[in-house]
């Protein structure tokens, strides 16, 4: 039996706050709407979820199809439903933040996106809808996770040096971290893989290449071992 409802009802969006990081800053993905409302306006990816989808197919099929992403880490992030914050009509959206690689990810706008393109966080334009607040919410997230989880390794390349896993914490926290003690810490947890390679086209002495060992993390995990930075 089919039911029908006769009072109005919410449509349901989803919107994602997608981070990078380079040598410099955290970046932040944004797409420049090339629909109506906030047409030519930078915004997040996102957009209506599917009858037959769930939230989370709805966030990875939305950021394919709007920035050319796939295979990323995606986790949601909250629930916004103010009752005017979209003009077209009633829209609650689910935020998701995702964490990706630059160097593995070609960023390609598609659909009713006229653009996409990277901004340093402490650098990005004016934002359609309420989604400066969806990004704000987002960053302290990052922020605070990334001190009790090691999802900063998501930013980084499969191989990496300790000078960048440092920068990747100096960046997201806001504040410098001493380097002796903070390469005693990360490399007492045992959760890295020193490799027999160095860094390669680089101007200045190549570095020694790591890699996070992802599984040793699981099992030390169930062991009852905390990260923490």
């Amino acid at each position: 039996m089919k039911y029908s409802y006769e009072y109005p009802r919410a449509a349901l969006t989803v919107d994602c706050v997608v981070f990078g990081l380079d040598e410099d800053d955290l970046q932040i993905l944004l797409i420049q709407r090339d629909l109506p409302p906030f047409e030519g306006d930078w915004a997040l990816p996102g957009g209506f979820v599917r009858l037959e989808e769930t939230l989370d197919e709805a966030a990875l099929r939305e950021l394919s199809e709007e920035t050319g992403l796939k295979n990323v880490y995606l986790e949601q992030l909250y629930s916004f439903g103010t009752v005017n914050r979209d003009p077209r009509e009633r829209v609650v959206t689910v935020a998701y933040y995702a964490l990706v690689n630059l160097s593995d990810h070609r960023v390609q706008a598609a659909t009713d996106a006229r653009n996409a393109a990277w901004f340093a966080v402490d650098d990005i334009p004016s934002l359609a809808f309420d989604h400066d607040q969806i990004l704000e919410m987002a960053h302290e997230r990052l922020r605070g996770k990334v001190r009790y989880q090691p999802i900063g390794f998501e930013l980084l390349p499969p191989k990496f040096t300790l000078r960048q896993i440092q920068h990747l914490y100096e960046v997201i926290l806001d504040r410098p971290l001493d380097k002796r003690n903070f390469r005693k810490k990360i490399l007492s947890m045992g959760i890295l893989i020193e490799l027999d390679e160095v860094e390669t086209d680089v101007a200045h002495r190549a570095a020694r290449l790591y890699q996070f060992d992802r599984r040793k993390y699981k099992r030390l995990t169930k062991q009852g071992f905390h990260f923490e930075i």
